[in-house]
């Protein structure tokens, strides 16, 4: 589709394989854009997905389908943008990614973009959109009014332009993450002091863990605990349904990210009387940005909360991912303002913010 002022929008075909020149250009200019973003933004690669992250991602997957879409004047890239469409559950829901090229900014080009990627949206029958964008935490110092978040906890810069642009576009600002990054090592008696505290509490667990993929044992019960992560954390009022997840999507999402060339290590707390998992956390590395590794979920069942298993769980599979990766210079972690309790848990292990990410929804009719 080709806009007035010559912007052309394209869909993104995913290569079978980077070789594959005519279908990879489209694809490695969006991945050319989205890494000079990251590092405009942060100054580093720790939070972008690597190529073959993204290659696996936006083949979609039978729980969720993801289009891709490059705009170009004259020729020249100028920005992307993004729709997901989940396929199981939250079907009246679409993800919305917009990113301009600096030096297109300011021009109509993202709201050209935005515009086209909800109106795929709308194609697919969703009404309930959402997007988000991370600041860095320098950025709020002495940023002026905030535009609080209409349910959730915090605020982001009014005035600056990801906060004007989606608001300008009828976006609301749900909620607000914090982001934290821990330094590693971390100091062993520093682990060992937190462990003894929490351990009194937890007198009914015992902690397993694993590498990669889930034991078959364990597998229902931990595909139980990941259908809870999406209706037990705190999504201020963001349109979502709980997931739902058995074995099977278990194990399609651990070969995802096997062949997105991700580690993982897992530790999780089991309930001794049931038998049954009620606690999990997952850090994930990637070998082409060896010095950080990701959190990834950390859920605590609601009725096994109080037991210190936040904390117990996260020591342990820190002292893993040191272990296994030792390269790795730090963690980056996200929480909901609001999460109060695992906020503190991170601030004790050592955590300290890093950013800040709007979580923004637009509901239309």
């Amino acid at each position: 589709m080709t806009q007035p002022n010559g912007l052309a929008i394209t869909a993104v075909v995913m290569p079978g394989s980077l070789d594959e020149a005519q279908d990879a250009r489209d694809f490695l200019d969006c991945q050319e854009m989205r890494q000079a973003h990251e590092l405009e933004t942060w100054g580093n690669l720790d939070r972008g997905y690597t190529l073959a992250e993204e290659l696996e991602h936006w083949r979609g997957t039978p729980y969720e389908a993801r289009h891709l879409f490059v705009g170009r004047i004259d020729g020249k890239t100028v920005g992307m943008c993004s729709v997901t469409l989940p396929l199981r559950e939250n079907l009246w829901t679409a993800g919305i990614g917009v990113l301009v090229v600096p030096a297109f900014r300011r021009r109509g080009i993202g709201r050209q973009l935005l515009l086209f990627a909800e109106d795929v949206a709308q194609q697919h029958g969703r009404t309930s959109l959402d997007g988000y964008f991370e600041l860095p935490a320098h950025v709020m110092e002495g940023a002026g009014p905030l535009l609080p978040a209409k349910s959730g906890a915090g605020g982001l810069p009014a005035g600056e332009p990801s906060t004007a642009f989606a608001a300008a576009g009828g976006y609301e600002l749900e909620q607000v993450e914090t982001s934290s990054r821990l330094v590693l090592p971390v100091p062993p008696e520093r682990l060992a002091a937190l462990e003894a505290a929490a351990s009194a509490h937890a007198g009914d667990y015992t902690l397993v863990g694993w590498a990669d993929a889930c034991p078959a044992e364990l597998v229902d019960s931990y595909a139980h605990l990941n259908a809870r992560m999406s209706v037990d954390v705190p999504t201020a009022g963001m349109d979502w349904e709980g997931e739902l997840w058995d074995a099977d999507r278990v194990r399609r999402d651990e070969e995802m990210l096997a062949r997105s060339g991700v580690q993982s290590v897992v530790s999780a707390a089991m309930h001794r009387p049931t038998g049954q998992l009620v606690a999990y956390t997952v850090l994930n590395w990637r070998p082409e940005v060896p010095g950080v590794i990701l959190q990834q979920d950390t859920l605590v069942s609601g009725q096994h909360r109080g037991h210190r298993l936040g904390m117990l769980i996260k020591i342990r599979n820190l002292r893993m991912a040191q272990a296994r990766w030792p390269a790795a210079k730090s963690v980056l972690t996200w929480n909901a303002n609001e999460n109060q309790h695992m906020l503190a848990i991170n601030i004790a292990l050592g955590f300290t913010p890093a950013g800040y990410e709007g979580e923004w929804q637009k509901r239309l009719g």
